[in-house]
């Protein structure tokens, strides 16, 4: 039975070739909401503004490219709410908006898609796509 000072160097072993998880793209200002298949009615169909939804994978490049800027509107707009999906955990979300190449932006009004992109968008792109709801 091996004493402390082995069970601590033993400890520490296994914790140092544990490689660390990969972290999800998240928004640092928190206004970005994560949309599952059970939130997904109360967060975008009941929703009392329009909705941009962010479909993207963690291992996804030009998604990469297309977070930052989805993370900075949902802090500069407050009339508009920011909303993602990791189409990797919610299939059936994709699945339903017909989400085949990723990223793709939606935007949703009255509970109904009124916009949409597919594709790595600049901002100005998107902040368009946003614009053209209030018209």
């Amino acid at each position: 039975m091996p004493g402390r000072a082995e069970e601590s160097i033993l400890f520490h072993v296994k914790q140092s070739k544990t490689a660390p998880k990969k972290q999800p793209m998240e928004d640092k200002t928190m206004a970005v909401t994560f949309l599952t298949k059970d939130n997904f009615k109360s967060e975008v169909m009941q929703a009392d503004k329009p909705v941009l939804i962010d479909f993207y994978a963690d291992w996804c490049g030009p998604c990469q490219m297309v977070s930052p800027i989805v993370d900075e509107i949902s802090g500069e707009r407050s009339d508009v709410k920011v909303c993602k999906v990791n189409v990797d955990e919610q299939v059936e979300l994709a699945q339903a908006f017909g989400v085949s190449s990723i990223p793709t932006l939606a935007v949703i009004s009255g509970g109904k898609l009124v916009n949409h992109a597919v594709g790595a968008q600049p901002k100005s792109a998107i902040l368009d796509m946003l614009d053209a709801v209030k018209k």
